[in-house]
């Protein structure tokens, strides 16, 4: 199997703006967010979410938990929303965590426009655990 961007993102290949890193996993910005303050969290194994070893798989939702309690804390939505989804890279598991107010917030499809890196990583530094 040849690399997904996350593993080519946890390689250091492509770069992205970390926001936490331990043994098992990555979270960083979302460079097509749903709403400002959208992370992605990753496993580091390259494999599907439901194909994740007990222990690897914890880990992801163990990151998930930390990286929404932050969003709440720094960034104060009404709701902090996930989504496993698995469209678009699905061999390698991966949990989107975003803050939202209501239901369009929730179901808003990002925009297709060039990432603002600028404000990525301002929102990056705030959300750094």
């Amino acid at each position: 199997m040849s690399d997904s961007v996350f593993t080519k993102i946890i390689k250091g290949e492509i770069p992205c703006h970390k926001i936490y890193e331990d043994e098992l996993t990555l979270a960083f910005m979302e460079i097509r967010p749903i709403q400002p303050g959208h992370v992605l969290v990753i496993s580091k194994k390259q494999l599907h979410i439901w194909d994740l070893p007990d222990k690897d798989y914890q880990a992801l939702m163990k990151t998930v938990k930390k990286v929404a309690n932050r969003i709440s804390e720094v960034l104060q939505p009404k709701r902090v929303g996930l989504q496993v989804v698995g469209v678009h890279i699905p061999d390698h598991a991966h949990v989107h965590v975003f803050p939202f107010n209501n239901m369009e917030q929730y179901r808003r499809i990002p925009d297709s426009d060039e990432p603002d890196h600028k404000v990525l990583a301002e929102i990056a530094k705030k959300l750094a655990i």
